[in-house]
């Protein structure tokens, strides 16, 4: 785990003929010729196994090979996380906004979130790329992290995938309402304990006691099982102000507020980024105690 942080500290994700693309490319295909008919949910769910049972299965080989599974291993977990990634997306925006050029701001959050951002003032695009730093550093970095530590590299490949398919198919629109039921509903299942231990990660490190009152209170108002948590004890830790109305292709989304405290600036962007990396050397920390203890 350590070993593959370090490699996405020093070369990011790679800049050409990631994976995940491929990946995305055959995902699109198979979409377009099994959803159709009748059965869209059944259809769905032997899509989902199709694109993620034999990469599985091919990375639990390639982690049992002696001597070197232990490389295939570090490298599926390097491919699979996120962290200076979501550092490289967000940075710009809070400097955009520091510099007062907030048409390049709503430029650069629109690469990070699915709302529409043409409109948004420097407040909730500070709040929207805020939101995004929380949320995907559960699902990009924490919750990879979680998996290879509980079953290894196919742990990680398994879940990296299933929350790709749950981004193209999860739906709840005519096209993918019935075929991505299975992609939705098994990413929701994969993220949900990795969900409330980040939540719990970002109230240690953060404002204790108002992140717990915020996650219990806001987050069961969410429509997400698992960002609600993340989001409602990141923004409390952080003592922002988050959530709120947004539009989403088109239609005006009525979300609930989250967290307490004052709206979202642009310094809060990196006080976000600051906490997933905490969280992160506190998950080593922990990861490599047990660990030591295991071995003893």
């Amino acid at each position: 785990m350590a070993l593959a942080v370090l490699l996405d500290r020093l070369l990011g994700e790679p800049r050409r003929a990631h994976p995940l693309m491929a990946f995305g490319r055959i995902a699109d295909a198979l979409e377009r010729e099994m959803n159709r008919g009748e059965r869209r949910q059944w259809r769905g769910l032997l899509a989902w196994l199709l694109m993620v049972a034999p990469l599985t299965l091919l990375a639990w080989a390639l982690a049992s090979l002696p001597q070197i599974g232990w490389l295939f291993s570090v490298l599926l977990l390097y491919l699979a996380i996120g962290l200076r990634s979501l550092g490289e997306h967000a940075q710009p925006v809070a400097q955009a906004l520091r510099v007062g050029d907030l048409p390049q701001a709503r430029h650069r959050v629109s690469y990070m979130v699915s709302r529409q951002t043409a409109e948004l003032d420097a407040t909730a695009v500070a709040a929207a790329t805020t939101e995004s730093v929380l949320e995907n550093g559960s699902d990009a970095v924490f919750a990879a992290l979680f998996w290879f530590a509980v079953l290894g590299a196919p742990g990680v490949v398994l879940y990296r995938l299933a929350n790709t398919l749950d981004a193209m198919w999860g739906y709840r629109n005519d096209r993918f309402h019935r075929f991505g039921w299975a992609a939705a509903r098994l990413d929701d299942l994969l993220n949900w304990l990795p969900a409330r231990l980040v939540a719990l990660t970002y109230a240690l490190l953060g404002n204790t006691r108002q992140a717990w009152s915020c996650w219990r209170r806001q987050a069961p108002q969410w429509d997400s099982p698992n960002a609600g948590p993340v989001m409602a004890a990141g923004a409390g830790a952080l003592n922002v102000r988050l959530g709120g109305a947004a539009i989403y292709h088109g239609e005006l989304h009525e979300r609930p507020l989250l967290g307490a405290g004052r709206p979202a600036v642009a310094d809060d962007i990196d006080r976000a980024l600051r906490l997933v990396r905490g969280g992160v050397w506190l998950w080593l920390v922990v990861a490599l105690a047990f660990g030591a203890a295991w071995h003893a």
